[in-house]
């Protein structure tokens, strides 16, 4: 399937965590009916965590007393606000072959392909959820991974730090993973960030899904 064959959706302004949530369902809903097109669409939080299906009571802290949903995604507590790009990917692994593994690693390639675009050297960790680049001599993460499938369609996808308030990320243990700091675009020194990643992701997601056709052929 080719990428004009999905709703490409860029979303200005924070939108309300429930109302993304609400669309979501009902868009994977009524993609797994055969009633709407694939879609990825890039938008924004107001400051808020996510807990997902692993997330530990012990790893929240929340000291400026944000609101807390529950994401319904894999993964633990996640950070969202202003200043981060997030991705939410609703694709049909019925039609593209139903192996999870294969998607996330594609949707980790494709993140990373993009950040390269704009000169981030970034990359998976073993071992370790998330993207991750080096600020200053140690690791840090720049992105996070969360994926959710119903019925084999997939929800949520990924956030990228562009340039958020990264003092906002210690009202949790981000992802449960605290022994590595959190970075952003702009703390790299990259402007404009959020015009060339969405620009970055858009001419990438061709070779996104072919590499999920060149896994299911391999497979």
């Amino acid at each position: 399937m080719r990428s004009d064959e999905i709703e490409w959706r860029e979303t200005p302004g924070p939108v309300p965590y429930p109302d993304a949530l609400a669309e979501m369902e009902a868009r994977a809903a009524a993609i797994r009916e055969g009633g709407a097109r694939e879609l990825v669409w890039l938008l924004e939080h107001p400051p808020l965590y996510t807990a997902g299906t692993s997330a530990d009571p012990a790893e929240l802290f929340n000291p400026l007393g944000f609101p807390v949903y529950e994401a319904g995604r894999g993964g633990r507590y996640t950070y969202h606000g202003p200043g981060q790009r997030v991705g939410y990917v609703l694709l049909d692994l019925d039609r593209r072959g139903r192996d999870l593994r294969r998607y996330i690693h594609a949707l980790e390639g494709w993140v990373i392909a993009s950040l390269d675009v704009l000169g981030v050297e970034a990359r998976r960790a073993p071992g370790r959820i998330g993207i991750w680049t080096d600020r200053s001599g140690t690791e840090a993460k720049i992105g996070a991974i969360g994926v959710r499938v119903r019925r084999w369609v997939t929800m949520h996808g990924f956030s990228v730090n562009l340039d958020p308030e990264l003092s906002h990320f210690s009202g949790i243990v981000p992802c449960g993973i605290a022994d590595f700091p959190v970075t952003s675009l702009d703390e790299m020194g990259v402007s404009e960030g959020q015009e060339r990643f969405d620009l970055a992701l858009r001419q990438g997601l061709d070779h996104f899904l072919r590499s999920l056709e060149v896994g299911r052929e391999k497979a």
